[in-house]
């Protein structure tokens, strides 16, 4: 739904977007992660027919962005990261004003909005302004006009910003709803929350890709690794603590410290292995008092840091 190849845009001397190759497909969710000034904003502008690259190509449901620009802005919902809005228009007047300008009229234009403030959650506020909704409520307002004309494709710059996490969980169930229909690229700061959504996922550094695939991928490809918090009671000798964790197979001993009630040991786990029971039978077998086995899954802001020095 979405091909990109070698896409660049140039700010005078500055390489913004410096030939990004991706895909989107048709019914998946790919997220667009980097830190600022990445290129991620940039990319979406110039998706959405908002600016042009300076070289490469992009196309959007088979309709370049560039010589085919209109039919493509058709088939793409864009909600943009300052989504704008007209304040003085209540919401449902302001979703029959873009229905409109999407060249929807009479009895299609009034279904459609209809089922915009349905799928979005904005019955109650249907006939508020604009202007005295809360930041979650106007950011419905802006998925619902994005979704207005049923396009193929969304592309939404941080949709879930300034959110309260009831009000993220809201606008991330609503995405997948929506990629059941359609391709949807996002881009977000929130690590946990492209996780968690994501199908796939794009991480920019400089302009440029510096990693590309599904969440369980990269962790596994790019270092991220699980790990398991051990802690023990009582006499234990802290060498032959640190001596016995040490040598897990599968294991990498990362800290020991000594608290008020004992020792602490984070090991960490790579290759999906699972070290509880080795642990476990250490405990048994050298008469540990084990005060905590817990395992923590591997994060993809390991991965992130990992791939975006400053």
């Amino acid at each position: 739904m979405i091909t990109v190849k070698g896409l660049t845009k140039l700010f005078g001397p500055v390489r913004a977007v410096d030939g990004l190759d991706f895909e989107v497909r048709p019914r998946e969710v790919m997220g667009f992660l980097g830190p600022n000034g990445a290129g991620k904003t940039t990319t979406l502008r110039i998706l959405s027919g908002v600016t042009p690259p300076s070289s490469g190509s992009a196309s959007v449901a088979g309709c370049d962005v560039v010589s085919e620009s209109l039919e493509a802005r058709r088939r793409i919902g864009y909600l943009p990261e300052n989504n704008p809005l007209y304040e003085e228009m209540d919401a449902a007047e302001y979703l029959h004003w873009t229905a409109a300008a999407r060249g929807l009229a009479g009895a299609e234009r009034m279904r459609r909005v209809k089922d915009g403030i349905e799928a979005c959650g904005l019955d109650a506020v249907a006939a508020e302004p604009i202007g005295l909704l809360s930041k979650g409520y106007r950011q419905r307002v802006g998925l619902a006009a994005a979704i207005l004309h049923d396009p193929p494709v969304l592309l939404l710059d941080e949709p879930t910003s300034g959110l309260d996490p009831n009000q993220a969980r809201e606008v991330r169930e609503l995405i997948g709803r929506l990629k059941q229909e359609k391709a949807v690229l996002f881009s977000t700061h929130i690590l946990s929350e492209a996780q968690a959504v994501c199908d796939r996922i794009v991480i920019l550094h400089r302009g440029r890709i510096a990693a590309c695939g599904a969440p369980q991928e990269l962790l596994r490809s790019h270092g991220g690794a699980s790990r398991l918090f051990v802690g023990v009671r009582g006499p234990v000798d802290p060498a032959a603590f640190r001596e016995a964790l040490a040598g897990l197979e599968g294991g990498s001993l990362e800290d020991v410290r000594r608290e008020a009630d004992g020792l602490r040991a984070v090991v960490a786990m790579r290759g999906g292995s699972d070290l509880r029971e080795a642990v476990f039978r250490l405990a048994v077998e050298r008469g540990w008092t084990l005060l905590e086995l817990r395992r923590e899954e591997a994060l993809l802001e390991d991965v992130f840091r990992e791939l975006t020095p400053p």
